[in-house]
């Protein structure tokens, strides 16, 4: 039996080191001689703890799992190519990516190690292993704006037909990593961060899995004959592959009940005492969920504070936050710290102000549903608003009522409104909102939310801000 035990997403699991420890303790108990741990991206970044060390804390999770092969994900790129680079350099893990390529157009990462396949002797079989990261990452993150991605489904069946042939021969010139390729290759694997493009992946290659992320829902199905798997964020699940059933099977298992790996909680822990990130910024007495199901769910609280904060700080006329922009994690409840609130939005980007006309601006509260836009789960809701109200006919696909400040948007005027700054350089999410509508910035985007922690306190209400009707039965409205 020759099996694989994957995760990704893990984002913001090293805020809180006990978990992170559990993490790790489950997939060393389901690893051993058998098994290889492999990663498939936005395993460095984002989160509290990723700020503190720029993303190097993952370097203690991989010497506590043994984790062989890792990919890039969007995140990886948050600290610039750089940062990276000497990250890649002083992991144990070997990063594999077919499509991603630096400044000067050449594969990123060569002389740090980067390689676009790897083939990896597990239990006296090979397995080989192609990596590729979304293309619409240099929007998706401005720090990857200097970089560009190949067509990911391109790139990976080159990167495979290299491996095959370097396999089935010397195993030597080409530029992946090799080891006990001698006499073919026994199965191909994909590492995968596209999110919905891991379908295409299957259609068109001819590989036995496809262990995927970005998308932070868990998902576990055959397609035309190939095994894709996600585990979800934040180390909710790991997935256990099962590379000998025709086709491959795979488990995902939760991490509750693991034994915590040994040192990883004290030495995560250790890098988190150097941030001084200790103070309450005001004491929550109603918990305020911050569920993958809450904040894509319409609307919530969480969702109401940090929209509430952006509008504040710009005195705005209304406030608008992504839902995508806020990560998941445990319950605020009691004191709330500014570390909290850094986990939160763990960005590097400021609340900026744009000015968008009253068109543009019924536009946007129409994107907040995204229903010409493949982001994300077909259900999901993708915005929070402040002085603002929406009623979104599901069916219909058709905004019923649109108001700021309690009257219906005029198309004529003009309206400010407070945003991540991200929303200005993606063309993933609110496409009408662009660098042409911006008129100001604002501080870093936890720093507002904690600011308005001290003076405003934290009590969101649910208000009736955004009313889903004609939903599908079995969502949440």
């Amino acid at each position: 039996m020759v099996r694989l035990v994957h995760y990704s997403d893990i984002e913001n699991v090293f805020d809180a080191p006990e978990r992170a420890a559990r993490l790790a303790g489950r997939i060393r108990a389901l690893s051993g001689p058998d098994a290889a741990v492999v990663a498939s991206g936005d395993t460095t970044a984002p989160g509290v703890l990723s700020l503190v060390a720029t993303g190097r804390q993952v370097l203690d999770f991989y010497d506590a799992t043994d984790t062989r092969l890792d990919t890039f994900g969007n995140h990886e790129f948050d600290y610039g190519p750089d940062a990276l680079r000497g990250l890649v350099a002083e992991a144990s893990a070997t990063f594999v990516s077919a499509n991603v390529r630096d400044e000067d157009g050449d594969p990123f990462g060569r002389d740090e190690g980067v390689v676009s396949w790897a083939v990896r002797e597990v239990c006296d079989e090979t397995v080989g292993f192609v990596g590729v990261t979304d293309p619409a990452t240099d929007s998706l993150n401005p720090m990857a704006a200097d970089l560009s991605f190949d067509d990911p489904v391109v790139a990976a069946r080159d990167a495979l037909a290299e491996m095959r042939a370097a396999a089935a021969g010397s195993g030597d010139g080409a530029d992946g990593d090799h080891g006990g390729e001698s006499g073919g290759l026994d199965h191909a694997v994909v590492l995968s961060h596209l999110g919905a493009g891991d379908d295409d992946l299957a259609r068109e290659l001819d590989a036995d899995a496809i262990l995927g992320g970005h998308v932070h829902s868990r998902r576990n199905e055959t397609v035309a004959g190939t095994r894709l798997v996600r585990p979800g964020v934040n180390g909710e699940a790991v997935s256990e592959v099962d590379l000998g059933d025709d086709p491959p099977t795979a488990t995902l298992h939760e991490p509750d009940g693991a034994a915590p790996a040994p040192g990883l909680a004290d030495a995560l822990a250790e890098r988190m005492a150097a941030a001084d990130l200790d103070e309450v910024v005001d004491t929550v007495t109603e918990p305020i969920e911050r569920s993958g199901d809450v904040v894509h769910g319409g609307e919530c609280r969480v969702g109401n504070f940090v929209a509430d904060a952006f509008r504040w700080v710009h005195d705005a006329d209304v406030g608008l936050s992504n839902a995508g922009g806020i990560r998941q994690g445990d319950a605020f409840d009691g004191g709330v710290t500014k570390a909290d609130l850094i986990s939160l939005i763990p960005f590097e980007e400021p609340v900026a102000l744009v000015s968008v006309s009253g068109a543009e601006l019924h536009d946007v509260f129409r994107e907040m549903a995204a229903p010409d836009v493949d982001f994300g789960e077909d259900d999901w809701w993708h915005g929070h608003l402040s002085n603002a109200r929406v009623v979104w006919d599901d069916d219909a696909e058709l905004i019923l009522e649109a108001t700021v400040g309690g009257e219906p948007i005029d198309p004529d005027r003009r309206y400010t409104v407070a945003v991540s700054e991200y929303l200005l350089h993606s063309e993933h999410e609110y496409p009408t909102l662009a660098q042409r509508h911006r008129i100001d910035e604002a501080d870093i985007q936890y720093e507002v939310l904690a600011e308005y922690a001290r003076e405003r306190g934290i009590d969101p209400e649910i208000e009736g801000r955004i009313e889903i009707r004609n939903r599908a039965v079995g969502d949440d409205d």
